[in-house]
């Protein structure tokens, strides 16, 4: 009696058990198919947004090749509305022109030629000048600078990166801040660039930020980069961009739309410490890397157009095509020597040194003048600046006691309105415009 006691109380376990379950398998089945529901739910709501991005995306490109051709059309008519000024208001001089048109044929387009190929110069009203004194010293940033751009419209404006994580733009026509942009966080600054309506920063938190300057506003933060990006470089026109990273990588972005595209990657085995592109016509982009080679890349194939390795001891800090040339390219490196490079053949046109000259930093920016008759270059060590007869290698002026602290880089600009053309900028966050 007492075994069928268990035995009957055994079974109605076993009976509880299976209905347990079996009501488990009902909530599981249940769960499984709430899931499956939701998960449906979940992918036709993240098509329905990419494809909703996608409508505005197009919206914003199709915005934006409207607003360009408004432009356009509103430049075209501002030109002809200056050509009726010019008709109907024509000033003395011009009438004396167009009468001896009218009495000597083409003489008269003849003599205007000449006005119109000095309106025309690729610097400033005054030329090329040779810096001989300070003309404005300002405390540009708290920590040292990085890298010094004039804008490369020909505005009376320059613009500083610091390792205090800014970037500040002083017009050159009274040394003042005109705007002033942050970067990532505490993240140093490393590069910049200014041309016309966009100024752009790169730094050590891997990314490149794209500010619109009128709005004051950032437009893009370009992230693809593995590693700090250590040189940022505009393309004339200001629709394109190109960076370069400690991790070996050369990349071009497409900035024009509202979302930014990346096009292009070149890859080496070596860090590029710096760059340069030209307004010239399919003239390659070259770069300055940390093993002390040199090389030329073409934008629209990826392709390397030229190879000159340990061009440098120690790395090459800065590149600069000639201004107006797509042959002759200066190098700055860290042996402390600038030298003029020939691309058709790859050799050294001319080597500039001084025993008192030294480069200590992996981004130390020299210059040619705009007219490439001169080369400058500031001193890692005691800040003064140097500069050299683009021709013959001379030293031809020596300016010292500006810079308590050493030089981070030199650029030389067209003069724009006011002819200041030479900025320097050393480890203490100090600029010096050159009169």
């Amino acid at each position: 009696t007492h075994l069928t006691n268990e035995l009957e109380e055994s079974k109605s376990r076993t009976r509880l058990a299976e209905a347990q379950f079996d009501g488990l398998k009902d909530a599981i089945r249940s769960l499984q198919e709430e899931n499956e529901e939701k998960s449906k739910l979940n992918q036709r709501l993240l098509d329905e947004t990419i494809a909703e991005k996608e409508k505005f995306a197009e919206q914003f490109n199709t915005m934006n090749d409207t607003i360009e051709k408004l432009q356009k059309e509103n430049n075209m008519l501002r030109s002809l509305s200056k050509m009726e000024k010019s008709w109907f208001g024509l000033p003395k001089k011009g009438i004396l022109a167009g009468a001896a048109g009218l009495v000597g044929g083409g003489d008269a387009k003849s003599k205007q030629e000449p006005e119109e190929e000095s309106s025309e110069r690729q610097w400033g009203v005054v030329g090329a000048v040779v810096p001989s004194q300070p003309l404005f010293t300002v405390k540009a940033h708290r920590d040292d600078a990085a890298s010094v751009r004039y804008d490369g419209t020909n505005q009376n404006l320059v613009a500083t990166a610091s390792s205090d994580s800014t970037i500040r733009v002083w017009d050159t026509g009274n040394g003042q801040l005109q705007a002033s942009f942050s970067g990532g966080g505490s993240y140093p600054m490393l590069g910049v660039d200014i041309s016309g309506s966009v100024i752009c920063g790169c730094g050590a938190d891997k990314t490149c930020r794209v500010w619109r300057y009128d709005t004051k506003r950032m437009i893009h933060q370009l992230a693809g980069h593995s590693q700090k990006i250590t040189c940022v470089r505009l393309f004339a026109g200001e629709k394109n961009i190109i960076t370069g990273s400690a991790d070996r990588s050369i990349r071009i972005w497409d900035i024009s739309r509202h979302i930014y595209t990346h096009t292009t990657t070149f890859r080496h085995s070596s860090t590029t410490n710096c760059m340069d592109v030209s307004g010239e016509k399919n003239c390659p982009i070259v770069t300055g890397h940390l093993d002390g080679g040199v090389r030329c890349w073409d934008a629209r194939t990826g392709d390397r157009a030229l190879d000159i390795p340990a061009l440098h001891e120690g790395g090459v800090t800065s590149v600069q095509w000639k201004p107006g040339s797509i042959h002759e390219v200066l190098t700055n490196g860290r042996d402390s020597t600038l030298k003029i490079v020939d691309a058709r053949n790859n050799s050294v046109v001319l080597t500039f040194r001084d025993r008192d000259f030294c480069t200590l930093t992996n981004h130390a920016s020299s210059s040619y003048s705009p007219d490439g008759i001169h080369v400058a270059g500031g001193s890692g060590d005691n800040g003064d600046l140097f500069v050299w007869n683009a021709s013959n290698g001379e030293l031809e002026k020596r300016l010292s006691g500006l810079h308590k602290s050493g030089s981070m880089g030199v650029a030389w600009g067209r003069g724009g309105s006011n002819g200041q053309q030479v900025a320097s900028i050393d480890k203490s966050g100090m600029l010096v415009l050159w009169a």
